[in-house]
């Protein structure tokens, strides 16, 4: 098929798509952009270049990972968002979701690294805490204080109790809701890197899987965390007014607010962008955002803005989003995915 004609066919699907959408679509001609509190300030710092080019300046939401990818498979239409930022990969069941509700067509791009910090007051003590430290002082259940392979409702009040060598302080862990990415991350790499670490409870993995995660990565509720909004520069104030706190947030928020707070070192790792990128620091994950394929080319500026997100002078390791605390891809990856990104490669789901 000729290539112009195939590309007139596939911008009239587009468009019929949208002009097929709920009544209560309206045209717009500036980007809608949803998700992750994390991505928030890289995709912010975009827009805003972006807009500064002569393109209107894309509107962004921080909704949460979990919420902005609800929004974004509810449907093709102007009355939903063109591309969703998420702290943590899309989920096959949210992929699924999309694709029944008519989003046939996905991009994905990985946008860097970021690692999830434990935090307090700059004027606190500093502390150093183990995977199996987190673990037993806010799993929902924990093996009991007094031996034997039984699980018991989280019994600890201080960390001193979790850890004779920690704090004599209650604890009090200011952290995002369920909604958000960073939270399943941390419930992921933190709560259950900390529940591996007992045996009986890792044996229990190839047992049951979701016996095995509803132990695993389960938060306690009576109070110890406290679930402080998908606004991480709120939780950062609250640790400055209450020193015995700490709070979970991206790495950025900490690279931001220095002076302010500091970084508990996890297993003997302090967080830092080099040990961030290698992996090393133990609570590191990627970043993403989605892209609508079926607004492209419908609501205009869409390729412009992926184009600028995921140019040289933005995410390279000279570029303004480092400057951010955003952590650049290897070079070999980031190439491939400014390829990716730019073509607009669909995903098949076999990824997830």
């Amino acid at each position: 098929m000729n290539v112009k004609l195939k590309a007139s066919i596939v911008g009239a699907a587009a468009a019929l798509a949208l002009a097929t959408a709920p009544a209560t679509a309206i045209a717009r001609d500036t980007i809608s952009i949803v998700g992750s509190s994390t991505v928030y300030p890289f995709a912010t710092t975009v827009a805003e270049r972006f807009g500064r080019g002569g393109n209107p300046t894309p509107k962004i939401e921080s909704t949460g990972s979990g919420g902005g990818l609800k929004l974004f498979c509810q449907g093709v239409g102007t009355d939903t968002p063109d591309i969703t930022n998420a702290s943590r990969r899309m989920k096959k069941s949210e992929f699924e979701q999309c694709q029944s509700n008519g989003i046939k067509d996905i991009t994905e791009v990985v946008i860097g690294y970021d690692g999830i910090v434990m935090a307090n007051s700059a004027k606190a003590t500093h502390i150093d805490l183990t995977l199996r430290d987190i673990f037993l002082a806010l799993a929902k259940e924990v093996p009991d204080p007094k031996g034997g392979e039984k699980l018991v409702p989280n019994p600890y009040k201080t960390w001193k109790e979790v850890n004779s060598s920690l704090p004599d302080t209650k604890i009090e862990v200011l952290g995002p809701p369920p909604t958000s990415g960073t939270r399943d991350a941390f419930n992921e790499l933190a709560i259950e890197g900390g529940c591996k670490t007992f045996d009986w409870l890792k044996a229990i993995k190839d047992e049951d899987k979701n016996k095995y995660k509803a132990i695993c990565r389960s938060i306690r509720e009576d109070g110890a965390y406290v679930e402080a909004g998908e606004n991480d520069n709120l939780i950062v104030q609250k640790l400055v007014s209450n020193p015995n706190a700490l709070g979970v947030f991206g790495y950025s928020f900490l690279d931001q607010n220095r002076g302010k707070v500091q970084g508990a070192k996890i297993n003997g790792v302090a967080p830092a962008m080099e040990v961030i990128a290698s992996g090393e620091y133990p609570v590191s994950r990627s970043l993403y955002f989605y892209v609508k394929k079926a607004h492209v080319g419908v609501v205009p500026g869409i390729e412009g803005y992926i184009k600028e997100f995921t140019s040289e002078r933005a995410w390279g390791p000279e570029g303004y989003l480092v400057d951010k605390g955003m952590i650049p891809l290897p070079d070999d990856k980031r190439a491939e995915m400014a390829k990716q990104a730019q073509g607009l490669a669909s995903m098949t789901g076999s990824e997830l």
